[in-house]
């Protein structure tokens, strides 16, 4: 091995690193900016507000002394407010449905000094905001139902949601984020880097020296990679719905192929959904391939375009929990609608009767045009 030979090599990167001063920015600067703003989200999260309503159905003595001393001790809760006009289940069930009320606490019928059972009903979208504010709650029933006024019984919390269940796993809860988020990278991923090649190889200089208008190499380059996205989003959504359990064969164990996630809507609105969003990537990485010039700079874009919307988009806390600053940005990203729109479909069972749906397949359509739009006014006629 030859030391000069090695460091002629080490000497050829620094000077490629050199004239690339977008390569030294991304190492230095992107790192450091994605840090700090993951440390400004959870910095800046504080106690979940929470709207929260008591609904007693039990007639055992001392019940509307636990109601009232429940509603008394979840006031001096910070960020907790009460809603006294809740008198029924099915009122609270429309109001956590209308964004209304986000916890409701029941004493059910059995209800007693001896039964201390509280039945505590959330709405069932997004467990991670629904729940946040259970220590709280939990906290306060322990403090109300323990104190010797009303008996010494610990008291024991069921679940209950007005969507899905309350015994689904995690994995159930986050297949609408899983396939939403993957689906936007791998497409922008795809896209990207065949557009670039085709700048890189002169195909797309050649098209321009033709009468095919920039706005027509972009819609028949978004239809063509278009296809295939569609394809992967068939097949990401397929393995992520679908389970196909393979008995064991000799020394091989049994296994499965595909995950199983239950959806309670229609499997074809949430493909469309996804659809949209990856056609929406198609656009976007048409777009920014026509500032790149070797497919290091497509990737350079992953901490500057996806990676945000990851920890923006709902994928690991409520918009409502983002700094306030922020939450106007989470709400102009596509991943944002298009996981809200799964969540809807996948766990509410809403079609496209539903104004959410709709609005969110609205927004993502009008991103997907906007990106077309600019993708074809930025095509420049030149050779990368």
């Amino acid at each position: 091995m030859s030391p000069l030979r090695v460091a002629a090599v080490f000497r050829r990167i620094v000077a490629q690193f050199r004239r690339d001063p977008r390569s030294v920015a991304l190492l230095f600067v992107a790192p450091l900016a994605i840090i700090a703003l993951l440390g400004w989200v959870l910095g800046s999260q504080g106690a979940m507000a929470a709207r929260v309503a008591v609904i007693n159905h039990s007639t055992a003595p001392g019940a509307e002394v636990v109601v009232t001393r429940l509603e008394s001790e979840l006031e001096g809760q910070t960020g907790i407010t009460i809603d006294r006009s809740v008198a029924d289940d099915s009122t609270a069930r429309q109001m956590l449905k209308d964004k209304k009320l986000d916890l409701v606490l029941v004493l059910p019928v059995d209800f007693s000094t001896q039964n201390r059972k509280i039945d505590l009903l959330t709405l069932g979208l997004n467990p991670t905001a629904e729940y946040a504010s259970l220590p709280a709650v939990q906290k306060v029933l322990i403090s109300a139902l323990t104190d010797s006024t009303v008996g010494a019984a610990l008291p024991t919390i069921e679940r209950a949601t007005v969507y899905g269940s309350p015994n689904a796993t995690q994995l159930d809860s986050l297949a609408p984020v899983v396939v939403g988020f993957f689906a936007y990278f791998f497409v922008f991923i795809l896209t990207g880097i065949s557009f670039l090649r085709e700048r890189i190889g002169g195909t797309l200089e050649r098209l321009l020296a033709t009468p095919v208008s920039r706005g027509e190499i972009v819609l028949g380059y978004s239809l063509g990679f278009g296809f295939f996205a569609t394809l992967q989003v068939a097949l990401v959504l397929a393995f992520v719905l679908g389970r196909l359990d393979i008995q064991a064969l000799g020394p091989v164990p049994a296994f499965a192929i595909g995950l199983g996630v239950h959806t309670a809507g229609n499997p074809l609105i949430s493909y469309l959904l996804v659809l949209v969003l990856g056609l929406g990537a198609v656009s976007l990485g048409i777009f920014l391939s026509t500032f790149a010039r070797t497919e290091l700079q497509i990737l350079q874009f992953i901490p500057i375009v996806i990676v945000p919307q990851g920890l923006l988009g709902g994928f690991f806390w409520p918009i409502e929990q983002l700094p306030n600053l922020l939450q106007p940005v989470a709400r102009i990203l596509p991943v944002t609608y298009a996981i809200d729109g799964l969540r809807q479909v996948m766990i509410a069972g809403a079609d496209l009767t539903s104004p959410q749906v709709l609005l969110d397949l609205g927004v993502l359509v009008g991103i997907a045009a906007v990106f077309v739009v600019l993708a074809a006014a930025t095509i420049r006629r030149e050779v990368a």
